[in-house]
């Protein structure tokens, strides 16, 4: 499951925007081009200094990610509950979980084919990318990107891989460490988390 989820990543990039703001359509195809490009110019760089994916993910994936709404949507009630500061180290503690939980799943990436299914114009700000992945021997695998506008941008909120969503998988976990340890816990945990994934 993580592996999937990780594939999100390939598929944003930095965009660039001329004139009218990019359809959501437009955004995701042009900066999976990109950012597929990106991995493979390079490869060997990537193989020698693994670090350099952390990099790749914070220049050219978060600024297309509005993580504020998607924590938000993570802690549902909790959130609410939550302190100005809980909130500012939640947010910042999940932004560098999903960086290294990504980053360290794109270094196993093999040229899947991404097929962008026909995009139904919606009225409103909120909106579903459709996409495939094509699977070698497999079923495609269905990538559904859920986006908004914020700040004259499309940003993305959530992403459902094969009928699961991003936002409620890790909800369900979230509240659980809630419910043992509450904000506070929580915290802590994806503090320990991230100091382990990078050796501190």
């Amino acid at each position: 499951m993580k592996r999937l989820i990780a594939m999100l990543f390939l598929f944003f990039g930095t965009a660039l925007q001329v004139g009218a703001m990019q359809s959501p359509q437009a955004l995701v195809q042009e900066t999976s081009e990109k950012m597929l490009a990106q991995i493979k110019a390079e490869q060997q760089l990537l193989a020698e200094e693994p670090e350099r994916l952390y990099e790749l993910v914070n220049e050219i994936v978060l600024p297309h990610f509005d993580f504020e709404y998607m924590s938000q949507l993570v802690l549902g009630k909790y959130w609410r509950r939550a302190s100005a500061d809980q909130r500012r180290a939640f947010t910042g503690e999940f932004r560098t979980l999903l960086v290294r939980t990504y980053a360290k799943s794109l270094s196993a990436y093999t040229d899947q084919t991404i097929t962008f299914l026909p995009f139904r114009e919606l009225k409103g700000d909120d909106v579903t990318v459709r996409t495939e992945v094509e699977q070698p021997g497999s079923f495609p695998i269905p990538i559904d990107y859920r986006l908004h506008q914020r700040a004259g941008a499309w940003k993305v909120f959530d992403i459902i891989i094969d009928d699961v969503s991003l936002v409620t998988n890790y909800r369900s976990s979230f509240t659980r460490e809630i419910r043992k340890g509450g904000i506070e816990g929580l915290i802590g945990t994806l503090e320990q988390r991230n100091r382990d994934a990078s050796g501190g």
